[in-house]
């Protein structure tokens, strides 16, 4: 595989919405993977807590990994890191902040991704090695606050609002400071069909273009 900080760059640069499959099982996730990856997503995350979590990030490494970034969502442990590495998998996503996943990551060259809604929690996370950060959830932190935070967070630190994002409300966070987006229900849950997935991928796309 390619190396992991340098995909996640290129993937980012690309197109800068990441995928979140919350509920995929292993037997839809590479035909979900592949309507997203048409539709011009380029980075990938199930969560954790969805069936099977770590046989559908291997399948969609197995399927795409050379080309977009594909990692694990809900990560609260080291443990769930070593087992996202064993996956294959290098992106490690989290709602919260937590210094073991934080070493972790870093341990094993992983992009990590915690979740933040201070800048307290921002500064902390970046001091323990933070790729990104996740503003989540995005119903409490406005375009008001991300721009506020922007104004003190070193200028290349990439913000990711997650929660409630739709595309009517990605312009005014990308005009506050916003790096790109989480996108988990609006654009997947279970039983979704795979046309309806990639309908609505494409109308993220073309918004956040």
């Amino acid at each position: 595989m390619k190396d992991s900080q340098a995909l996640w760059k290129k993937s980012i640069e690309k197109m800068p919405l990441i995928a979140i499959l919350r509920g995929v099982t292993p037997v839809e996730v590479v035909a979900v993977g592949r309507s997203l990856v048409e539709a011009g997503f380029t980075c990938i995350e199930v969560p954790l807590n969805s069936p099977q979590a770590f046989q559908s990030i291997e399948l969609l490494v197995q399927e795409f990994g050379e080309t977009i970034t594909i990692g694990a969502g809900t990560v609260l442990s080291a443990d769930d890191v070593s087992r996202t590495f064993d996956a294959g998998a290098k992106l490690i996503i989290a709602p919260n902040f937590n210094d073991s996943v934080a070493h972790a990551s870093q341990a094993g060259n992983g992009v990590y991704c915690p979740g933040v809604a201070t800048p307290t929690e921002a500064f902390t996370a970046l001091d323990c090695g933070a790729s990104a950060l996740k503003l989540f959830p995005a119903e409490l932190i406005s375009p008001v606050v991300v721009k506020a935070m922007r104004a003190v967070l070193p200028l290349d630190v990439k913000l990711f609002p997650v929660g409630g994002i739709c595309p009517a409300n990605m312009t005014a966070y990308l005009e506050a400071g916003a790096t790109g987006f989480g996108i988990g229900s609006a654009l997947y849950k279970p039983g979704k069909s795979i046309d309806s997935v990639h309908a609505a991928a494409l109308e993220f796309v073309a918004a956040i273009k």
